[in-house]
């Protein structure tokens, strides 16, 4: 006995119920073509995820309806195909006398035009950026179907992560166990899920599939990476990451022995690779799925903005990328050559717009109200805001948007101007620490993983002290303490909520721990301003980072 199966590793859209039903549908229609009987879609593919707050409308829900009974229909000719469809439930129970309406995090088993089996997520994360018991209600069955011979029993996502579903479902009978998952990305997250779910299927003694989406949605990015462990906990299979692909496995069946499973395994990527890859498809997914025709930055001739001209062209194209370059008179010449350097480099239009004329028309309209003060940062902001609106002007005007350059330690301690360089519609690296911008650029300048070039950043701009150039030889390190320094405090402060005493316990000097401390308690203000951006770390600053602006506590 063998069954051929095929994961649907699909790119789907939030809201597209249609779109998302015709992607099933096409992507089952050639798995059976290839010889596959079933079929797993991601979890809530109908949907897309995460939909939020479209769940807890009626008509979206009825249009998810719609979609499932569609992908039924459309598949009904096709003899003994199973396919697992990911889906939002919504259905109505009694409770004294009055109908309440629940809704389902749910998987459908259709097969020649009915529906077979429904089966409802029991575990509902609600950590990090996962936030499931607004919208849903636990399920409590299980659910067991057989194709060509083989018991397949369902899982969903988080249910794999603990050990009654997949021990209710064995005793169920099932001799294979299916995950459909929703699981974002984040640096080291495929090797613990491939782990995990490798412990399960040795403590259940059951091969496990595990159904995987993949594609870029708002700040968060999913990275395929769809897989199969047997019995022994062995890797029998992994898709590619980052790039929609249907993913097929085959299990055969041994007397006296679990089911047995072989596939093409690809090679696991390395850390810069994954990180690069998801950046990438966060642009490309947030710029296609919202329609805009193309994006713009302000490059200045400095390490984020080079990086993120880099990511652009990668995900975009040079056609679709413009950089502009906006001197003022604290700009050093290295920068605009640099800039212009690279802008050759990757072929993406470039303009020079000087803010001079108009930083001095500030000055002078101000120069009544600030006479006898010193200039500080009030006249730096000044510059960064002119930048802001010179960009903003551009995006208005020709519909591209733009490509905030700021990073996570820049956002972690305000060292960004709000209605300045924070003005834009998609911040593309502020999940990564300074540290880790140094090191991506340094990779991508040794690697070109999309075909648009090597070494696309000038090699001073990764060299030369970083500044935000908007005083006579600034540099970063004036205002913040080494990027080394920093961004390991913030890491163990931020990211895995370590206090300032457990910090210089572990050798931090205890002056540098509680002004940074500081910095990141008094700019939430900023940051709640900001626009989204890609999550690439398992704490960002976004839907896992919910602190109050307005607060007293201190350690």
């Amino acid at each position: 006995m063998s069954l051929k199966l095929c994961v649907a590793q699909l790119n789907l859209l939030v809201g597209d119920t249609e779109g998302n039903a015709r992607k099933i549908i096409e992507a089952s229609r050639a798995a059976y073509a290839a010889g596959a009987r079933l079929v797993v879609t991601p979890e809530l593919a109908i949907s897309g995820y995460p939909a939020e707050d479209l769940w807890l409308r009626p008509a979206f829900m009825a249009a998810c309806d719609d979609a499932v009974k569609t992908v039924a229909r459309e598949l009904a000719g096709l003899k003994g195909l199973h396919v697992v469809v990911g889906h939002p439930h919504g259905m109505s129970i009694a409770s004294k006398s009055v109908q309440v309406q629940r809704r389902l995090n749910a998987a459908s088993v259709v097969s020649e035009g009915r529906v077979l089996e429904t089966y409802a997520k029991r575990e509902l994360p609600n950590y990090q950026v996962f936030d499931e018991y607004r919208y849903f209600t636990p399920g409590q069955g299980t659910c067991v179907f057989q194709v060509e011979g083989v018991n397949v029993g369902l899982l969903i996502c988080e249910d794999a992560w603990f050990e009654q579903p997949a021990q209710l479902a064995v005793a169920a009978g099932a001799e294979l166990l299916v995950v459909p998952n929703a699981s974002p990305f984040h640096l080291g997250k495929s090797g613990e899920r491939v782990q995990q779910m490798a412990d399960r299927a040795r403590a259940v003694s059951l091969p496990l599939v595990y159904a995987h989406l993949v594609g870029g949605q708002d700040e968060v990015v999913f990275d395929g990476a769809s897989f199969a462990v047997n019995a022994d906990g062995s890797l029998a299979g992994r898709a590619t990451s980052f790039r929609e692909e249907l993913f097929y496995v085959d299990v055969e069946r041994t007397a006296g022995a679990p089911l047995r499973m072989t596939g093409t395994v690809t090679l696991e990527p390395e850390p810069e690779a994954e990180l690069w890859d998801a950046l990438v498809m966060g642009v490309r997914d947030y710029v296609g799925k919202n329609g805009f025709p193309g994006v713009l930055l302000g490059l200045s001739g400095g390490i984020d903005s080079a990086l993120v001209l880099a990511v652009a062209v990668d995900a975009l194209g040079a056609d679709k990328v413009r950089a502009v370059m906006m001197p003022s008179p604290y700009t050093a010449d290295i920068s605009w050559l640099d800039a212009r350097d690279m802008s050759v480099r990757l072929g993406v239009r470039y303009d020079e717009i000087s803010i001079v004329p108009m930083f001095e028309a500030f000055r002078g309209a101000l120069a009544q109200e600030f006479a006898g003060l010193p200039e500080d940062t009030t006249e730096e902001n000044i510059q960064a805001r002119i930048r802001g609106v010179i960009l903003m002007a551009l995006s208005n005007k020709f519909g591209s948007i733009v490509l905030t350059t700021g990073n996570k330690s820049e956002m972690a301690t305000g060292y960004c101007t709000l209605y300045g360089d924070m003005a834009g519609g998609f911040a593309v690296i502020k999940d990564l620490l300074k540290t880790m911008v140094f090191r991506l650029a340094r990779w991508r300048n040794a690697n070109d993983p999309y075909g648009r070039g090597a070494n696309p950043i000038p090699d001073r701009i990764i060299t030369r002290p970083p500044s935000a150039e908007l005083r006579p030889g600034q540099v970063d390190q004036d205002s913040l303490p080494p990027y080394e320094i920093l961004d390991a405090v913030l890491s163990r402060y931020m990211e895995y909520d370590q206090g300032v005493e457990e910090i210089v316990a572990a050798g931090f000097e205890r002056a540098v721990v509680e002004r940074i401390a500081r910095l990141i308690r008094i700019n939430e203000y900023k940051r709640r301003q900001a626009p989204v951006g890609i999550r690439v770390s398992h704490r960002s600053f976004g839907k896992d980072w919910r602190y109050p602006i307005t607060g007293k506590f201190r350690a």
